[in-house]
C-alpha cells in the first residue's frame, strides 16, 4: 500500500492528466481523476539565513485594507472599479497587494490577477500577462492581435465573479486602452485601480470618490523605520534619538522610510552612523517633494559597495515593471563580470548573495519565491526603475535603443561609440536592417514582446556588428538557419538562440569562453556536433529538445572533464554516460527520451552513482513517434541508486505504476516532487478519501492545490486541513500564518 506520509519534502503535482477524483475509503479509482493539481510545500531543509527585512511587512496599512476590502465585497452586483491614489512613494502598490493576498478577498474572488501598467506599456502584454493567472497563453494566443487577446480574455471574465487590480496606470487614455477586456457583468466583480493622478481615478468610475491614500503617522513610520533598519520594533537607546529625527523627517511617507531603513541596515547599530543618517536626510527632505524619491534612492545608492551599484543598474536594461528571472539575472552577471570570486563559494550562490543584499535594502522586489524560499523573479519599483535608468544614462552603463525612425537609428550607431552595452525592446528588425556597428559593445540584449523572424540577408548582421560581444540575448529573434559567423564571436559567454535547427555545427565548440548557453527550438531533437569538453569555461548548457551530444574520442585525458558545468538539460538518454563521467560537479540535470534502458536497475546504479552533488533531476520520456503507452516504464531504481543529495525531482510521461510511489518516500533528502503529465497510471491508488490524510503528520507541510477537482476529492483536502490544524493546537504550534493553505480550483460548493 503506497503512503505519501513519508515522503519527507516537498510534494507538487502540476498540469497532470493522471488525477485524483472519484474517492472512496482507502482508494482512489486514478481513471477518473482528471487534471488536478495536488501541491504541498514543505520545508525541512531552511535556507542558511532568512531574510532580516521583509518587503511584504506593512506598517500602517491595515486600516486602510480593511476599508477597500469593504468596498470590495460590499455593494451593487454590478462591475466596480475602486481607486487607490496618492503621491509616489505613499504605498500605492504595496496596499493593492496586501488587498490581493488577503485571506477574505481569496475567499470571495475566484479568479483574480494583478498587473502592472506603468507609464510605457504594451496592452498585448498587459492582456497575456492577465490571461497567465487563469491558464497558460497558447502559441496561438501570442499571434493574436491585442484586440482579439482582449476578447478571449472578457468571454472568460463573463462567466464569473472576478478582481483584477490594474496597478500603477498613468492616463485617462491608457485606462481606455484596457478596459475592454473586463466585461460588465453582474457578478459583484471588481476592478482595483492604483494611479498617482487623481483624474485618471475619477475617469474608470466618476460616480466614486477614489480613496486617497493618507501618509503615515509619526508612531507608524518609526515602527516602519525600526523595521526596516533593524528588523524588530525594540530600538537601542543610544539609537532612539538619532532614529525618532529621521522618522519624523520622512514625513510619513513610506518609500522614504524603507530606503533609509535599507542604508542604516547595512550600516548596523553603531551610532555613529545613526547620528550622519539623521544630519544627511534634513537635506533630502528640504528639497521640492516631487524630488523626494529620487534622492532617496540616491542616498542609498551611493552607500552600496561597487559590486552591488553595477548589479543594480543592470536592471535598466530590463523593460519597466519586468519580472526578471533571478536565475536569468544570475547567469548574467556572471557573465557580465560582476562577480567576484571567493574561494570554497560558487559564483552562483554568490551572486545569489548579492541578489539577496539588494532585496534587503528595498531597492529591489521580490516578485515570486520558490518553494525553499529563494527569489525566483524580481523587479524594481516604478520609481527606483526610473532612478536607475537615469543612473545608468549619465554613467554611461547602456544604450536603450528606441524605435522611431531612421535617422534616429542613425544617431543611435554613432552614439554607441561611446557605449559597451545596448538594449533593445522593440523594432528589432529595423535596427538589425540598418546595419548598426558597436566595436566596443559587449552585451546585445533584445525584449521584444514579439517572435521576430530575420530576413535572410541580416541573419549575421549582429556578430557582423558587435565583434566583442559577451552577451547575446537574442531570446525574441528566431534564427531560420545558424548564423556561421556567430563562432567568430571568441568572447561570448552568455548566447540564446531561439531556432527550427535541428544541428548545432561543430564550430560551436570554438567558443570557449562560453558560460551560459540555451538554445530554443521548435524541433524536438537537436544535435551539438561540436565538443562541448572543449568549452572548458561553460557552466550551464540547457535545450528544450531532447540533445545528443558529441561522441567522446577514446583515451581522452582527464583535462577535458569540466568542473564547471552545472546545468545540462535536457539531453537525451544516449548522451548520459559521457555527461555523467565528465560532469561530477552537474547540480542540475534533465533527461528527455526513450528513458526504459536508461532506469535500468544495473545500468542506472553506475550512471548516478558518479552524481554526487546533483540536487535537480528531471526525467522526461519522449518515445515519439510511438504512442506514450508504447514507452511506460517498468519502475524506478531502488533509492540508493538514486543520486545521493537529490533534493528536486520530475517526472513526465513516464507511466509509473502507483506503487513505485512508496520508492520517491524514501529518497532521504528530497524536498521538492513534481508529477506532471502522464507521470503515473493505473487502476487505483490507495489513498484515504482522495487525499492522504497521513500528510497531516508531516510537520512543515504548508500548501495543497487542488485543480479541476471533485466534491470527493475537495472535501478530503478540507477534511486535511482541518487534522492539520487541530494537531497544531493540540501541540500549542499554532501560529499567525503557520497553517495549512488548501486553494482549489474551481472553487467548491464551501469556497462559494
Amino acid at each position: 500500500m503506497c503512503t505519501i506520509s513519508s515522503v519527507r519534502d516537498t510534494i507538487i503535482a502540476k498540469e497532470n492528466k493522471f488525477s485524483l477524483s472519484q474517492c472512496t475509503k482507502n482508494k482512489v479509482e486514478v481513471k477518473e481523476m482528471q487534471k488536478i493539481l495536488y501541491a504541498s510545500a514543505i520545508r525541512n531543509l531552511m535556507y542558511a539565513q532568512a531574510p532580516i527585512v521583509e518587503e511584504d511587512y506593512v506598517v500602517g496599512f491595515e486600516d486602510e485594507a480593511e476599508k477597500l476590502i469593504r468596498l470590495l465585497t460590499g455593494g451593487s452586483d454590478e462591475l466596480k472599479v475602486i481607486s487607490i491614489v496618492g503621491m509616489p512613494g505613499l504605498g500605492k502598490t504595496t496596499l493593492a497587494k496586501l488587498i490581493y493576498h488577503h485571506s477574505h478577498i481569496e475567499y470571495e474572488f475566484e479568479n483574480r490577477a494583478r498587473v502592472y501598467v506603468s507609464q510605457e506599456y504594451s496592452r498585448k502584454e498587459v492582456f497575456l500577462n492577465i490571461w497567465s493567472h487563469f491558464a497558460k497563453p497558447s502559441d496561438e494566443m501570442y499571434k493574436m492581435t491585442d484586440e482579439n487577446i482582449a476578447k478571449e480574455l472578457r468571454a472568460f471574465l463573463e462567466k464569473g465573479k472576478y478582481l483584477i487590480v490594474v496597478d500603477d496606470v498613468w492616463t485617462e487614455d491608457a485606462w481606455d486602452d484596457l478596459k475592454i477586456a473586463f466585461p460588465k457583468n453582474s457578478m459583484n466583480s471588481r476592478i482595483l485601480l492604483t494611479s498617482r493622478n487623481k483624474r485618471v481615478a475619477k475617469h474608470a468610475n466618476p460616480n466614486a470618490e477614489p480613496h486617497n491614500l493618507r501618509f503615515l503617522t509619526h508612531d507608524e513610520s518609526w515602527i516602519l523605520l525600526l523595521r526596516k533598519a533593524l528588523g524588530k520594533v525594540e530600538c537601542p537607546n543610544e539609537l532612539r534619538k538619532y532614529g525618532m529625527h529621521i522618522a519624523k523627517e520622512c514625513d510619513g511617507l513610506p518609500l522614504a522610510l524603507v530606503v533609509i531603513g535599507g542604508i542604516l541596515l547595512e550600516k548596523g547599530t553603531e551610532s555613529y552612523w545613526w547620528e550622519n543618517v539623521a544630519k544627511s536626510v534634513n537635506a533630502y527632505i528640504s528639497m521640492d517633494r516631487e524630488k523626494h524619491t529620487d534622492n532617496f534612492i540616491a542616498l542609498s545608492f551611493n552607500h552600496m559597495p561597487y559590486h552591488l551599484k553595477t548589479c543594480f543598474l543592470y536592471f535598466g536594461m530590463f523593460p519597466e515593471e519586468f519580472l526578471v528571472s533571478a536565475r536569468k539575472l544570475i547567469y548574467l552577471w556572471i557573465a557580465e563580470g560582476f562577480i567576484q570570486q571567493k574561494r570554497g563559494t560558487s559564483l552562483e550562490d554568490i551572486a545569489e548573495e548579492y541578489l539577496g543584499d539588494l532585496v534587503d535594502r528595498n531597492l529591489v522586489m521580490v516578485g515570486d519565491r520558490r518553494l525553499n524560499g529563494k527569489v525566483k523573479r524580481c523587479y524594481l519599483h516604478s520609481l527606483v526603475y526610473a532612478f536607475c535608468k537615469n543612473q545608468a544614462e549619465h554613467e554611461n552603463f547602456f544604450q536603450e535603443i528606441k524605435p522611431f525612425d531612421q535617422d534616429t537609428y542613425s544617431s543611435s550607431k554613432s552614439a554607441l561609440e561611446n557605449y559597451g552595452r545596448i538594449s533593445i525592446h522593440s523594432g528589432v528588425s529595423n535596427y538589425i536592417s540598418s546595419k548598426p556597428r558597436g566595436p566596443r559593445v559587449r552585451s546585445f540584449s533584445c525584449f521584444s514582446s514579439k517572435e521576430i523572424i530575420l530576413q535572410a540577408e541580416d541573419i549575421s548582421a549582429i556578430p557582423r556588428a558587435f565583434k566583442l560581444l559577451r552577451v547575446l540575448d537574442a531570446r525574441p529573434i528566431s534564427f531560420t538557419r545558424f548564423p556561421t559567423d556567430l563562432v567568430q564571436l571568441v568572447h561570448l559567454r552568455y548566447l540564446v538562440l531561439s531556432s527550427n535547427f535541428k544541428i548545432l555545427p561543430a564550430a560551436i565548440s570554438s567558443l570557449w569562453n562560453m558560460q551560459t548557453l540555451i538554445v530554443e527550438t521548435s524541433s524536438r531533437t537537436l544535435e551539438i556536433k561540436g565538443d562541448i569538453w572543449k568549452m572548458i569555461q561553460l557552466r550551464h548548457l540547457k535545450t528544450n529538445a531532447s540533445t545528443s551530444l558529441a561522441k567522446s574520442r577514446k583515451n581522452r585525458d582527464d583535462s577535458l572533464i569540466n568542473v564547471n558545468l552545472r546545468t545540462v538539460s535536457t539531453i537525451s538518454p544516449e548522451s548520459c554516460a559521457d555527461v555523467f563521467a565528465r560532469a561530477s560537479y552537474l547540480k542540475k540535470l534533465g533527461i528527455r527520451g526513450q528513458l526504459a534502458e536508461l532506469l535500468d536497475t544495473n545500468c542506472a546504479s553506475n550512471l548516478f552513482d558518479s552524481l554526487k552533488k546533483l540536487d535537480s533531476l528531471k526525467l522526461l520520456n519522449d518515445v515519439s513517434p510511438l504512442l506514450p503507452s508504447g514507452g511506460k516504464l517498468p519502475g524506478l531504481p531502488q533509492r540508493d541508486k538514486f543520486p545521493p543529495n537529490l533534493k528536486k525531482l520530475t517526472l513526465v510521461d513516464t507511466l509509473l505504476d502507483w506503487v513505485h510511489m512508496s520508492t520517491l518516500g524514501l529518497l532521504p533528502k528530497l524536498e521538492i516532487l513534481k508529477l506532471k503529465d502522464d507521470a503515473f497510471e493505473g487502476d487505483l491508488w490507495r489513498a484515504e478519501d482522495g487525499v492522504p490524510l497521513g500528510l497531516a503528520d508531516v510537520p512543515s507541510l504548508q500548501i495543497i492545490d487542488l485543480y479541476c477537482t471533485t466534491t470527493s476529492a475537495a472535501a478530503s483536502a478540507r477534511k486535511l486541513q482541518l487534522r492539520k490544524q487541530q494537531m497544531q493546537e493540540a501541540d500549542q504550534q499554532t501560529t499567525q500564518g503557520s497553517g495549512l493553505k488548501v486553494s482549489i480550483y474551481p472553487p467548491d460548493q464551501e469556497d462559494k
